[in-house]
């Protein structure tokens, strides 16, 4: 039997392929309902950027009465929807906090629970989500007035007839910052670098429904700078810095707000932090602002705290995992979901678990780790953790003709692996 750990919308998904699948499972989840993050990591007012139809499961539509872009609690309906819809819920258990998992050497693996229980499954399935880890910013100096991480937010009320500094330019960042433009005394943006800031909707169309798939990354750049100089023109007439970054390279923004609370005057650009010195914040270009709340949207670290220490690497944010989810070293562990998509999860999540069933199922046709066979095959490591959709349902269409293959490749490495010399693989493989 498979433990999947976590039941937020990555859980749901793999719960329901490995249901299709007729592969036994568990789900543990420390919250006491499904959702992840839409249940308990989101403030009151917020609304998905991506659109409904790049959002929603490729197996189970959204409601048609929902508008464009869902609220956070059409979100969480929708979620409870859709593990209704397959029967999700009694596989779940609730109130349930992994705190450490081990590989055996049988390559079973044991988890212990907060309680103390301890348990043995087959394998594992990590699907702990990635925003809930707050990164909070490191700058000289102390500040005197309220600081939270943007996760910490709820609702406008928290921002109400008080200076905001907001940190951050990410989505989260421009959200919190067009509220606070709203209810605040005064909201101030401090930007490290320059972002790529894109309306949600062009023509009436939501933006990411206008990019085709067969239509090349650099073509779609220059559509979109062009959309972006009719609509906006260019940053600096808004006193924000150039992007230092093309188009897609990072995750853009999809807020038409902040420019417009800009050109208000109700938000006001500032670089980076210099430090903090009490209520007053000195800024890199040596300008000060006085504040009551600064709302550090930093984002996230992308963590594991119930796996052993640097099981699975991580750098800039980064998981090192073939075929995003399988490790060299270790059988019968699968980390679902570490990578963002350029819009919504919907079409790729039920896809992708899809291929994890294929994947675990392979797997027990194979002695070695089905990710060193991965590895020897020549598979690459991931070099974003932003995906083009477009591409990655490609690759995982493809994927489904290539994955038996490794059956092969796997025998070829037991042979050389008997023969004489060095051939280590750690325990739990």
């Amino acid at each position: 039997m498979m433990a999947v750990v976590g039941a937020g919308p990555l859980g749901l998904a793999v719960a329901k392929a490995l249901q299709d699948a007729s592969i036994p499972y568990e789900q543990i989840e420390a919250d006491d309902d499904i959702g992840g993050n839409w249940y308990h990591g989101v403030y009151r007012t917020a609304h998905i950027i991506s659109s409904k139809k790049t959002t929603e499961f490729a197996d189970y539509p959204m409601p048609k009465h929902y508008p464009d872009f869902p609220s956070a609690r059409q979100m969480l309906e929708y979620l409870r929807d859709y593990a209704e819809a397959f029967d999700l819920r009694p596989r779940i258990q609730f109130n349930t906090r992994v705190v450490m998992a081990r590989p055996l050497s049988d390559g079973r693996w044991e988890l212990e629970l907060a309680g103390g229980e301890r348990r043995i499954y087959k394998g594992l399935i990590v699907c702990n989500g990635h925003h809930w880890d707050k990164r909070f910013p490191d700058y000289p100096g102390e500040f005197a007035g309220e600081l939270i991480h943007s996760k910490d937010y709820r609702q406008p009320e928290q921002l109400a007839g008080r200076r905001v500094l907001v940190i951050g330019g990410g989505n989260s960042a421009c959200d919190v910052a067009a509220e606070a433009a709203r209810v605040g005394i005064s909201c101030d943006i401090s930007l490290r670098r320059g972002y790529w800031f894109l309306p949600k909707v062009v023509f009436g169309v939501p933006l990411v429904e206008l990019l085709p798939g067969w239509v090349p990354v650099s073509a779609q750049r220059l559509l979109l700078r062009a959309v972006l100089r009719v609509v906006f023109g260019r940053y600096q007439k808004y006193g924000l810095p150039k992007p230092d970054h093309k188009i897609f390279e990072r995750h853009p923004t999809l807020n038409g707000e902040l420019l417009h609370y800009i050109k208000h005057g109700r938000i006001t650009p500032r670089p980076d932090v210099a430090r903090f010195d009490g209520r007053r914040v000195r800024f890199a270009d040596g300008s000060t602002g006085e504040y009551d709340l600064v709302v550090c949207a930093t984002g996230f670290h992308l963590s594991f705290p119930f796996l052993p220490d640097g099981m699975v690497p991580v750098k800039g944010g980064l998981a090192s995992l073939y075929s995003g989810m399988c490790l060299p070293d270790y059988k019968n562990i699968y980390v679902f979901g570490t990578s963002q998509v350029r819009y919504g999860f919907g079409p790729l999540v039920t896809p992708a678990a899809e291929m994890l069933t294929q994947i675990i199922k392979l797997q027990d046709r194979m002695d070695l780790p089905i990710g060193l066979v991965m590895k020897e095959s020549g598979s690459p490591l991931p070099k974003t953790h932003l995906l083009n959709p477009h591409q990655a349902l490609r690759q995982m269409k493809l994927a489904k003709y290539l994955l038996p293959l490794l059956l092969r490749k796997e025998r070829r490495l037991r042979r050389l692996a008997s023969a004489p010399g060095p051939t280590t693989v750690r325990s739990g493989a």
